[in-house]
């Protein structure tokens, strides 16, 4: 019994996401559903990007993940399907998947151009409902891959967010602020081991970039500086603010029991700056 994902900045107000996993069931009646989320803001790719790329790891290799955020619809950008070792992706091809594939050591995309595996008369509004949701099914159905269309060796590619490292700091950005109001930073990987931290490449190779004492790092955002990178939120005051690492492993900055966004006035882009007392990696 094949998992489909469903991930879109559609909300759950309009009938948009019921009406997608209808045209799904009505093809694959078998297939397992889960929402890995509808609340994406509005035609923000890079915030689904990152979604897609922390939750396919939780999800077997067989998973079809379909993920509608798509400003570019009814252009001329492609409908794309692409086959993975982590899973296959259905969706426009605007970068929504490249941070996916640069962490797999191959992929196989085509353009969706076969009207066997859409509905008929489709429309240039919502091609979520016409054409990615009965391919997706068509998928999870066992349809191979290379019935859709021919292949694509150029997919849009997104650049992954700012990360520069140099002897002693880490610069980054604010990503975005998850709904409790923690700033998730593209800071990251972060693994920690006793006191220690090791920074990793998230994007491209995971190799280790350094290696640094966590109670001796400082955190800069704006104008405020933290000390310390913690383990939990509990180990702030409540209303202080902390640095701590998230559960995707990237660098976080919150606030306990409060918002570290309404705090800190920031928004996605606003640079971080993670600061160690020396590089030993």
């Amino acid at each position: 019994m094949t998992i489909l994902t469903l991930l879109t900045d559609f909300g759950t107000e309009d009938e948009y996401v019921g009406v997608m996993k209808g045209i799904i069931l009505s093809i694959a009646p078998d297939v397992r559903l889960v929402d890995l989320s509808h609340q994406v803001p509005p035609q923000d790719i890079r915030r689904a990007a990152f979604l897609l790329m922390n939750a396919v790891p939780y999800f077997p290799p067989d998973t079809v993940h379909l993920a509608v955020v798509d400003p570019g619809v009814g252009t001329e950008r492609r409908p794309v399907a692409v086959r993975t070792p982590a899973g296959t992706f259905v969706g426009p091809d605007n970068g929504l998947f490249s941070w996916v594939l640069e962490r797999v050591p191959e992929w196989t995309a085509v353009e969706i151009r076969e009207p066997a595996y859409q509905l008929p008369l489709a429309s240039s509004t919502f091609q979520g409902r016409d054409i990615f949701a009965p391919v997706a099914a068509h998928l999870a159905a066992g349809v191979p891959l290379e019935k859709l269309g021919p292949r694509v060796e150029d997919p849009v590619w997104l650049p992954p967010p700012r990360l520069e490292i140099s002897d002693f700091a880490a610069e980054g950005e604010v990503l975005y602020a998850d709904r409790f109001g923690n700033l998730v930073t593209s800071i990251g990987y972060l693994v920690r081991s006793e006191d220690t931290l090791a920074l990793k490449s998230a994007f491209g190779s995971q190799a280790v970039l350094l290696v640094f004492p966590a109670g001796d790092a400082g955190v800069v955002v704006g104008n405020v500086q933290l000390r310390g990178i913690r383990r939990t939120y509990g180990e702030a005051a409540v209303g202080e603010l902390l640095a701590l690492v998230g559960s995707s492993g990237f660098l976080e900055i919150a606030v306990r029991q409060g918002s570290a966004a309404a705090a800190l006035g920031a928004v996605p882009g606003t640079p971080v700056t993670l600061v160690f007392r020396r590089n030993r990696g």
